[in-house]
């Protein structure tokens, strides 16, 4: 062997060692990187990339059926709340609200008339009692009268029997008290007369108080009653109109002109993009430390990861999702495999950058949730008494019925 010889073969070992020295250290230091970044950030944090978009789907559905003739929104198209949606065809209904409205208008008429009786009757009582008052004194005059007559004629009798007075006289006196007598009998009928007529009159008082007492006549049963119907037909003539009853994105329109559609019958949904969620379904052993509460980045397979989304987790479901399945898994079997479960995790997302980057229900995205804060509840305990969505525009269509009502019974009145 020669010199050179045993220098190569010097050197070869001495780069081996060099360079399995420079991959150890790389290792080392990856090891450590590796490890720096689960101590100080790894072990906070659990990610998963089984989540995707959720979000409220709103169906259109009628309050009453009818014929479709016109269709104001279409898929895809941005609603407003309140906004004309669909028209049905409102001849029958307007036809209904004129004749229900006319039969309010007579009941309050109706009812003026019967508050005008009942008070009609107050003076026509007066006025029989004291017809009664005067068939009473004729009587008192007819008794004074009659006791005169009596007197007369006895007085005129015995002075007869002592022949100091003609018969003729006696005769007068007796043809006095005869009509003396005929004038209390007719004083005393009057009398009877005068209380039948006031009994009379008190029973058709009462019958007419009965009918109108303990209310006015914006509340009694006749106009109550008419005015229902008046609602109804209002209610029935504005639900021949379909208003959008959030905002957001026209999906799913399957209903056409000409269609003649019926109650609960979905025509089409409406999204509020604006409100949508994650649904993230984290595996069941990586969930321990997660909290309401924590802050959680976002990413979504729509935008790529240029594009960061914040969030908060709102809360976790109460069960698994197979055990909310259609068919739950029966593990109760000899050949039994156990699967890692996963749990469905709610987290709200920030309004202002869902606005500017909007995202669409079913999409899906990447979710990391920071579990540095552990201070938080595992479950909400308290329940939330606040609504978490309302509309307003089905109370709309009341209130113009009642502001109906109002207007019929005052033009009915007759008050100046």
């Amino acid at each position: 062997m020669t010199d050179q010889d045993s220098q190569t073969t010097t050197v070869m070992p001495s780069k081996r060692r060099a360079i399995l020295l420079r991959i150890a250290a790389l290792l080392l230091v990856i090891s450590l990187a590796v490890f720096a970044w689960w101590f100080f950030s790894g072990q906070w944090r659990t990610s998963t990339d089984n989540a995707y978009v959720g979000g409220n789907i709103v169906a259109v559905t009628p309050l009453t059926g009818g014929t479709v003739v016109s269709i104001h929104a279409d898929t895809t198209q941005a609603v407003s709340e309140g906004q004309l949606l669909v028209q049905l065809d409102d001849s029958d209904t307007r036809l209904q609200l004129d004749a229900a409205e006319a039969a309010l208008a007579a009941a309050v008429r109706e009812v003026r008339g019967l508050y005008a009786t009942s008070q009609g009757n107050l003076p026509l009582l007066a006025q029989r009692r004291a017809d009664l008052a005067r068939a009473q004194a004729e009587l008192a005059r007819s008794d004074a009268a009659l006791a005169q007559a009596e007197s007369e004629f006895k007085r005129r009798e015995a002075l007869a029997r002592q022949n100091f007075v003609s018969p003729e006289n006696v005769q007068l006196a007796q043809t006095a008290r005869d009509t003396a007598r005929a004038q209390r009998d007719a004083a005393i009928s009057a009398v009877k007369a005068s209380t039948a007529a006031i009994a009379q009159t008190e029973d058709q008082a009462s019958v007419s108080n009965a009918r109108v007492d303990n209310t006015s006549l914006e509340n009694h049963p006749n106009v109550r009653t008419a005015a229902v119907r008046v609602r109804e037909a209002a209610l029935a003539l504005a639900r021949t109109r379909m208003l959008a009853p959030v905002s957001g994105q026209v999906a799913k329109r399957a209903v056409q002109i000409g269609e003649r559609v019926t109650p609960g019958a979905s025509l089409m949904a409406i999204v509020p993009l604006d409100k949508v969620w994650l649904d993230a379904n984290f595996k069941e052993t990586e969930l321990r430390d997660v909290r309401i509460g924590q802050a959680a980045t976002l990413t979504s397979d729509f935008y790529g990861d240029p594009v960061i989304f914040h969030g908060r987790v709102l809360g976790l479901a109460p069960g698994t999702g197979s055990a909310f399945a259609l068919l739950p898994a029966q593990n109760a079997t000899g050949n039994w495999v156990k699967i890692v479960q996963r749990l469905p995790v709610r987290i709200a997302l920030d309004a202002q950058e869902l606005q500017a980057h909007p995202l669409r229900i079913g999409l899906s995205m990447n979710a990391t949730i920071d579990t540095h804060d552990r201070s938080g509840a595992a479950l909400t305990t308290l329940p939330n008494t606040a609504a978490i969505a309302t509309t307003s525009v089905y109370a709309q269509d009341i209130r113009a019925a009642d502001a109906r009502v109002a207007q019929i019974i005052a033009d009915n009145l007759g008050r100046k």
